[in-house]
Parts: C-alpha cells; sequence; structure tokens
C-alpha cells in the first residue's frame, strides 16, 4: 500500500486536538501534527487539504443493505402530501414498468400519518393506478405494507395471518408480500448490494451493521455481503453481520455461526415486537388513536431467555429489536432469568444489545446498566417523528411521546450507545444523525454534539466488540478508518441550558466539529477511506 499524507487542514483527534496534517501509510495512522513538521514528511501521495476537516469515518449501526438497494432506486413516497399524490406517483411510475415490459411497480416510505386521508392506499386504489400491475409499497417504517390485488393474489397473502382485505399487510403476510416482491437474479442482488455501499461510503460511512434476518434476506446474501467488504481492497464498507435467527441451545447458535463465519452476533432485528407507526410496537398501555390495540409480542420472555443463554455460551453477543414498553418488559424478565443461570458477569461480557429501545423507564435503564447491555439507537426517529405534532404523539399522545428516545438517560447512566439509521427507514445521513442528538425535540433529552460523534463513529466498532482496535479515533497506531469533510464553520458545541450554542475556540483541547446548527446543510464528503484505502473520492 501507498503512503498519504493530509495536511493543512483540521485533525480531529483527542491525541493531538491542534493537529494540522495527519500520515496514513500501509492502513496505519503512523504520525500527527503541525503544518510546518508536514513539508518535511515524505509519502506518495499527498492531499492538500485547505482547510479541510478529517475525522474518523462514521459506523451506521443498523442497516438493511439489500432493502435499502431497493429503495435506492424504487418509488420514494416519502415526498407524497396527500393520498392523491402516492397514487399520482404509482401510475407514473407503472407506465413506465409497462413501457418497460415490467409487471411489478416497488415503493417505499409513504406515511399516512401526515395524509388529510388518514389512510394509506387501499389494494383496489392501487390496482387502479397500476391498471392491474403487481404494486407492493413499503410503509415509512417497513414493518407494514400496502399491496395491490393483483400482488396479493400471486403472494397468496388471503390466508395468511396480517391480511387485510384492504390491502395493508402486516405480520406473516407482510413478510409474504415482501419475499414475493424481492425475488432477484443473484447479479442484481450483488448489484443491489454495491449500490447500497456506495451510497454510504459517499455518506463518510466506513462500516454498517447489517441487520440480516430471514423476511428480509437469505442465509446465502450475508454470506456474500460478508465475503464481499471482507477486506480494505474491496473499496467498500466493512459489513459486520448480524443475523436475526432465534435459538434454544447452544448447539444452535454454533450452528448458525458455522453457517456464517466472520458473524459477529445472533439477534439484530430479532424482533420483540414491532412499530409504533404501524401500531405493532407493544405497548403497556392501547395506542391513543386505537383503543383496542397494544401492539404485539413476537417473543416471549423464555424465548428471550433461551436465546441470550443459547448466545453467550457459544461466545457471541445477541441483538433483540424492542421499541415499545411492554416489550421492553418481555425482553427484562428474560434478560433476568438468563442471568440467573449465566450469571451477570458472564452476560455483561457478551455485550448483548437491543436495537432502538425507544420507551425506556428508569426500571428499564438501571437493569441494562447492571446487565451491561448496549444499545443501537436511532436519532432519526425523532426528528423525523417526535415533537408535538409528529407521529409519535398521534399514536401514544403527548405526554408519553415525550419520553421517547432519552439519550441524555442513556448518556449519563453510562450504557454505551451506537448510532444508525436503520437504512431504508431514515436515509444515510450521518450528519443528520449528529445533530437529530444535538438539537432532540425534548431538551432534557439533548446530548453534546461529541458525544453523538463519538457515538456514530467509535460507538458502532464498540458495540461491535472491535473498539480494541483502536478503530474510531486518530490517533498514531490506529487504522486509518477516516472521511474528509468540507463545512462552513467549525466549532465547538457549548451547552448552555437548553439551547445548544457553538463556539470556534478549541480551549481544553477539544477537538472541532462542524457547526450543525443549520438543519438544512450538511458537511459535504470529501473522501472515505477504510484502512487507507479510498472508498469515496473527490481528490481524483
Amino acid at each position: 500500500m501507498t503512503s498519504t499524507l493530509y495536511r493543512g487542514g483540521v485533525i480531529h483527534s483527542p491525541a493531538d486536538p491542534f493537529a494540522q496534517a495527519l500520515l496514513v501509510d500501509d492502513g496505519v495512522v503512523t504520525w500527527l501534527g503541525d503544518e510546518d513538521t508536514a513539508a518535511h514528511v515524505k509519502a506518495d501521495e499527498v492531499i492538500e487539504l485547505d482547510g479541510a476537516l478529517v475525522a474518523p469515518a462514521f459506523v451506521d449501526a443498523h442497516v438493511h443493505v439489500l432493502e435499502t438497494g431497493f429503495a435506492l432506486e424504487g418509488l420514494d413516497l416519502g415526498g407524497a402530501k396527500t393520498l392523491a399524490q402516492a397514487l399520482a406517483a404509482v401510475e407514473r411510475a407503472a407506465t413506465r414498468v409497462r413501457a418497460d415490459g415490467g409487471t411489478l411497480v416497488l415503493g417505499h416510505s409513504w406515511d399516512e400519518t401526515g395524509w388529510p386521508e388518514g389512510r394509506g392506499p387501499t389494494a383496489d386504489e392501487l390496482d387502479r393506478a397500476s391498471g392491474g400491475l403487481e404494486v407492493y409499497l413499503s410503509r415509512v417504517d417497513v414493518h407494514s405494507a400496502a399491496v395491490s390485488g393483483a400482488l396479493a393474489a400471486a403472494a397468496g397473502l388471503a390466508e395468511r395471518p396480517g391480511w387485510s382485505p384492504e390491502g395493508l399487510v402486516r405480520f406473516e403476510a407482510h413478510h409474504a408480500a415482501r419475499g414475493h416482491a424481492r425475488r432477484v437474479a443473484p447479479e442484481r442482488r450483488t448489484a443491489l448490494y454495491r449500490s447500497t455501499l456506495e451510497a454510504a461510503a459517499a455518506q463518510g460511512i466506513v462500516s454498517v451493521h447489517e441487520q440480516s434476518a430471514p423476511h428480509v434476506d437469505t442465509r446465502e446474501g450475508l454470506a456474500e455481503l460478508l465475503a464481499l467488504t471482507a477486506d480494505a481492497s474491496s473499496a467498500l464498507p466493512q459489513v459486520i453481520g448480524y443475523r436475526a435467527e432465534l435459538c434454544e441451545t447452544v448447539d444452535d447458535a454454533r450452528a448458525v455461526l458455522e453457517a456464517l463465519p466472520g458473524l459477529t452476533g445472533i439477534g439484530g432485528d430479532l424482533n420483540v415486537d414491532g412499530a409504533i407507526g404501524s401500531r405493532s410496537a407493544a405497548l403497556r398501555s392501547a395506542y391513543a388513536d386505537d383503543a383496542e390495540n397494544r401492539g404485539e409480542l413476537f417473543l416471549t420472555a423464555e424465548q428471550i431467555t433461551n436465546h441470550l443463554t443459547a448466545v453467550t455460551r457459544a461466545g457471541v453477543h445477541s441483538g433483540f429489536h424492542i421499541i415499545g414498553d411492554r416489550a421492553m418488559d418481555e425482553y427484562l424478565l428474560g434478560l433476568e432469568a438468563a442471568a440467573s443461570v449465566e450469571g451477570i458477569p458472564a452476560l455483561s461480557r457478551a455485550g448483548h444489545r437491543i436495537e432502538h429501545a425507544e420507551m425506556l423507564d428508569a426500571r428499564a435503564l438501571a437493569t441494562l446498566v447492571l446487565h451491561g447491555v448496549r444499545l443501537s439507537v436511532q436519532p432519526a426517529f425523532d426528528a423525523s417523528w417526535g415533537g408535538q405534532g409528529g407521529m409519535y404523539a398521534r399514536r401514544l399522545g403527548s405526554l408519553r411521546a415525550s419520553g421517547l428516545n432519552p439519550f441524555a438517560d442513556l448518556v449519563s447512566a453510562g450504557i454505551p450507545i451506537a448510532l444508525g439509521s436503520d437504512a431504508p427507514v431514515t436515509p444515510f445521513d450521518p450528519w443528520g444523525a449528529v445533530r437529530a442528538g444535538v438539537y432532540h425535540h425534548e431538551a432534557e433529552q439533548r446530548i453534546t454534539a461529541r458525544a453523538a460523534f463519538r457515538a456514530h463513529t467509535r460507538g458502532g466498532w464498540r458495540l461491535a466488540g472491535l473498539d480494541h482496535t483502536g478503530a474510531g479515533e486518530l490517533r498514531v497506531g490506529s487504522p486509518a478508518h477516516l472521511a474528509v469533510w468540507r463545512s462552513d464553520a467549525l466549532m465547538v458545541q457549548v451547552p448552555e441550558g437548553s439551547v445548544p450554542t457553538w463556539s470556534t475556540d478549541a480551549r481544553a483541547g477539544t477537538p472541532l466539529l462542524p457547526d450543525l446548527s443549520d438543519p438544512t446543510t450538511r458537511p459535504e464528503c470529501l473522501r472515505t477511506v477504510r484502512h487507507g484505502v479510498p472508498l469515496f473520492d473527490t481528490f481524483g
């Protein structure tokens, strides 16, 4: 490998907060220093930063690679303001699909909570809009979908749990609909993987935690992703693999690990419940807009106990998807039962994790801390659905909604967290996630930019058990996982009451970060580097 000198910029490094230059040699950071000294450093490549920021690259701790690939090329209904607009978009897409000789319209990200009609499209409406084509439109949370009558008939959905004659599918019917709509040739699947990972790299992301599950992708697909990105020479972000297969015994866990060499954890999107938007998150009390519904529990405490015990004994960590407070209660019962068998130290050493954990009370926080559980959280959820007029308030009422995604509580309790997008639920936008943590809708749950940035960089390596490598920081000897950013202003966040403020003064040796006060702008990624290998590059 060649050596690269980055000079004339700002290096985000606690080891040297005033560094202006950095040398990468053989994939490792070998020197940090000032601009005067950099003039005497020899390298095969010299990058003139012109004031740009060099920082640890991001890790997205919750991604669905195949789903995101479909979303990147499918019909995006996220901008539809009404049901009528969404149906018109389907009609236009169907015209294009038919002209190309196709039979299927794939779409995503519709959200009826902001539509005046207050509902999603029906099967009959989709049949009319598409002219009889098969249509699959996943809701924004990807826990339910609207399908046309043509697709419902082709996939045999009418006899499956979760089917609604109106065309809304959930649970088993949704899994069947998604599987039917996602049938692709192997070469196209590979192309979708690549397009997703290249899109991540363009946002300064050097690694993603793939949350694979039988209802989302195959074992073979995950094995391909792990092999495809195993080495930095692939010029793709590293895929850290999780597979959501429920284990009852340690032999079950070992069989999964044997089938998927290089797997990091058994779990991830192992769903204890569903999603708030689809009203399938399991709640202690009913939804504010559906008085007969408390959501769904998909796993029991006994199943959770068995899985935690099996995975711990197999020497890896688990992960569970948990949204609602009743689902968290069920998980805590299972966690405490597993601790009575394995012991708290064994569970803590394993580093088990939870995905999302949006509804947490004091007891849950204390229990998670005691057992060393780590959390993968998605600040973009609050940015998208929080606040008085947001989806959370509509589904839960303003009081319950105000307690969701308590990031400050997590940080102050010392719970290790990592940030992710849950792409395609929300897009790759790591600076947007950092900003969402800083500007949480509830002022008391705001965290500092530094805490959010570390959670989105070093935190991702930590949850995967890879922080011992030095990844997530720029210091001599650490792997060169970095990104170069152009930003209008580099500042330090200075928390003052409930309103974050910013300063250009880097006193106390605090590394600078981009000013995130403007919600309409983002730093521009100029280069993303994994172990010294550029994954995305504008320097030529």
